[in-house]
């Protein structure tokens, strides 16, 4: 962080500049992320977006063809690469510039959806998922008629600065038109959206995610000013993600006792460590399916949902896990581990 950072904060909070106060901090935030500080980061981002949080809001829109999502709940926590875009698009919206549609691509469980959320907590704008459900219809061309009602809608909403638009799943209606079964439909439907998205003003942010890019139409990937993909996760990086996900739970599950040198041994275990939105489940399961009175018993229950039953001593130790840790994995005494293992 340089001095200009502090000068800027400074300058920005004397003139009741919000939005200039808001950019800066972003910006330090993202300094901080790059220089090594990855903690920080995150806590600056946090307290930003917990500001005025129980502010009441006036400014809701209602429509056919989408609702409010709520933002409750926690972000999945990111790897540097996808963190630092995240930035990026954040700091674009603020400025104003005409950057303003973002697609999001990768696989599900990587943190697409809950990325769009945490956006819109940190800018204090309301999120509206489209209901793909009410768009789609059998009838002859009343699909690509619907897309332009909801295009319609969005460019009329009151208060585009106070709202997201979020096109989860897009694919559902725009796959390529050459993979297509019905190559006349998807047509039409495709040349839709693509005049939609033309036709929206920059005061308008618009976030779409996907699980399918491959297949997606690349006259529609053109119309996105960035896209982000979800996919780079090393794995050093899923158990980095993993310890952060623990250490949130904990602080819910009292009795849960803290031993992280075992747990991401537990997790360096599996042959292919999933995606965050899977692994938390996976955790989350594992602690609130053990034994309170055992502290541990949720890295048992842990070890056994992911090899499908806990293995025999050998094993256990074969995967580099010490006596200790093999007695809480299996319940068998240090004494009796020690013995069998000799033998």
């Amino acid at each position: 962080m340089r001095k200009k950072n502090i000068l800027n904060l400074i300058k920005y909070h004397a003139e009741n500049n919000e939005a200039g106060f808001r950019d800066e901090a972003y910006n330090i935030a993202r300094l901080f992320d790059q220089s090594g500080d990855p903690q920080l980061a995150e806590y600056i981002m946090a307290l930003l977006s917990g500001a005025n949080t129980f502010v009441p809001q006036n400014h809701e829109y209602e429509s056919p063809y989408f609702h409010k999502i709520s933002l409750a709940g926690d972000s999945l926590p990111l790897p540097s690469a996808i963190k630092n875009d995240v930035f990026g698009a954040i700091s674009a919206i603020n400025q104003r510039v005409g950057i303003n549609k973002f697609l999001f691509e990768g696989d599900p469980g990587t943190g697409k959806t809950e990325t769009a959320k945490q956006i819109a907590r940190i800018l204090e704008r309301d999120l509206y998922s489209v209901d793909f459900d009410s768009i789609i219809d059998s009838k002859l061309g009343q699909t690509s008629k619907n897309i332009a009602s909801i295009f319609q809608e969005i460019r009329a909403l009151p208060n585009p600065d106070k709202a997201i638009i979020l096109f989860d799943e897009i694919d559902a209606i725009a796959l390529d038109r050459i993979n297509s079964n019905d190559l006349r439909e998807m047509g039409r439907v495709t040349s839709s959206v693509l005049k939609g998205l033309d036709g929206l003003g920059d005061n308008i942010v618009l976030i779409a995610t996907t699980n399918l890019f491959g297949q997606f139409d690349k006259a529609l990937t053109r119309r996105f000013d960035s896209i982000i993909n979800f996919n780079r996760y090393s794995k050093d990086e899923l158990l980095d993600v993993a310890e952060i996900i623990l250490n949130e739970l904990l602080s819910k599950f009292k009795f849960a006792g803290r031993n992280m040198r075992l747990f991401r041994k537990i997790i360096a275990t599996m042959k292919q460590i999933p995606h965050p939105g899977e692994l938390k489940n996976i955790i989350k399961t594992a602690i609130a399916f053990s034994n309170s009175s055992n502290e541990y018993d949720y890295l048992k229950k842990l070890y056994e949902t992911i090899h499908a039953g806990t293995s025999d001593l050998k094993q256990l130790q074969d995967e580099g896990f010490k006596i200790r840790e093999i007695e809480i994995l299996t319940g068998v005494s240090k004494s009796k581990v020690a013995r069998e293992l000799h033998e």
